[in-house]
């Protein structure tokens, strides 16, 4: 074995570069156990400040590192087992073996679940633990990043991500010096990216419900729209796992602290701020109102599904009847850009549906507290930020082309506005 420490001639642009490295790790996970604790506080305000600190004993619970690590086993578990097919991935350039698709972890988790309902578990206790729960997740975050960054070292430089091999330690730790790192055939950055953070976004959405029904004997309405809502989100995800192999996220981006705590603590902790908060702040909501919720976030599914089903058929194959009508502008790479359909509206059709949900979801908490709202703000920035990095992508990827394509279709996520 030999230590690889080439560099990546690219500079340090991302997310800030060294200055962004070093705070970002800092500041995220302050900010997540903060909302935590504003959202189960009586006056729930963002606005406070200084916040009240939580005593000691909130932040930690033996039980908490043993769910967190026992969470991760059954997930793995569940990843390993022969239930899927063989694919071939383009970035791997060779054939493995992913034995189960995330919808069979999905599934065997809720059955898993109602057993435990059965058994009599409180799961509601879920809403007790968020503290220690995160404060473990964070750990975690920070101790498969320091192996990840470690581990890199001897790696083939053909497996190496560009935008994380600057030999800057503290930028190539929060990047991620590796693109997709292994352990054997596991693959940590295709399991962590939809597994273990997404569906655990549902089961604390879950706890929280069934912590509604301890304390008020029943599920309030607005509480089972968010729950509603957001299984939606993660089923067809899952459902979808395969979609996720053409993101920017398993494409370009290494395999660092900001994927993994982003996937193992931000996305369940933070996405389920709005089950949390309806658990000290009940809601209710008329029939229009919840009827018109609804169609909202119906909306945001059907164009966000449309839009991501579309391109995904024309990368499939651009012969298919529902696809082969469309306008292309063709490319010096060989590929050809869609400037009809769904893609010929905005350039992110998806990212329109994502933020049109991502209101709904908020809307059932009601309108006197800004705290569920932070993830249609929080959202609202991180797309227009993942937008710009895919401009500069495809910009340098299609030239011409690209250029073209924008000419076509001006607007970026919002038609007329953005």
């Amino acid at each position: 074995m030999k230590f690889n420490k080439q560099k990546s001639p690219q500079a340090e642009k991302e997310f800030g570069g060294t200055l962004g490295a070093t705070c970002i790790p800092v500041f995220l996970p302050l900010t997540v156990l903060y909302l935590l604790c504003v959202c189960r506080s009586p006056v729930a305000s963002v606005l406070q400040w200084p916040p009240v600190l939580p005593p000691t004993a909130q932040l930690w619970d033996p039980l908490a590192p043993v769910l967190i690590l026992g969470w991760m086993a059954l997930q793995s578990f569940f990843y390993l087992l022969p239930m899927g097919k063989v694919r071939r991935l383009c970035f791997y350039l060779s054939l493995f073996l992913s034995p189960s698709t995330g919808f069979h972890a999905l599934c065997i988790t809720a059955v898993l679940l109602t057993l435990s309902l059965w058994l009599g578990m409180p799961l509601g206790y879920l809403f007790e633990l968020l503290l220690p729960l995160a404060v473990c997740a964070i750990g975690v975050s920070f101790l498969l990043s320091l192996y990840l960054y470690i581990s890199s070292f001897w790696a083939p430089h053909h497996a190496l991500a560009q935008g994380g091999n600057t030999g800057n330690p503290l930028y190539d730790f929060f990047m991620g010096r590796e693109l997709n790192p292994r352990i054997g055939s596991f693959d940590l950055k295709y399991f962590c990216e939809l597994r273990p953070g997404l569906i655990g976004w549902v089961v604390i959405n879950f706890g929280m419900l069934m912590k509604e029904v301890e304390l008020r004997d029943s599920a309030s309405l607005a509480m089972i729209l968010v729950n509603g809502f957001q299984l939606l989100y993660v089923a067809d995800a899952l459902w979808n796992e395969e979609a996720v192999l053409t993101t920017m996220d398993i494409v370009h981006d290494g395999f660092g602290f900001m994927l993994v705590f982003g996937d193992l603590a931000w996305v369940p902790f933070t996405y389920s701020l709005q089950a949390a908060f309806l658990v000290v702040h009940p809601q209710s909501l008329s029939p229009l109102g919840a009827t018109a919720i609804v169609t909202l976030n119906g909306a945001g599914y059907y164009i966000f599904r449309k839009s991501n089903s579309q391109k995904n058929q024309f990368r499939r194959d651009p012969t298919h009847p529902s696809v082969s009508k469309l306008e292309t502008i063709a490319t010096a790479t060989g590929k050809r850009l869609l400037v009809s359909g769904w893609w010929g509206l905005v350039r992110h059709p998806n990212y329109l549906g994502d933020l049109l949900m991502a209101l709904a979801w908020s809307l059932p908490c009601g309108f006197n507290h800004l705290l569920p709202y932070f993830y249609v703000v929080y959202f609202t920035v991180l797309l227009i930020h993942r937008e710009a990095r895919d401009e500069r992508h495809c910009r340098a990827k299609y030239g011409l082309a690209w250029d073209s394509y924008c000419r076509r279709v001006p607007y970026r996520i919002f038609p007329y506005i953005y």
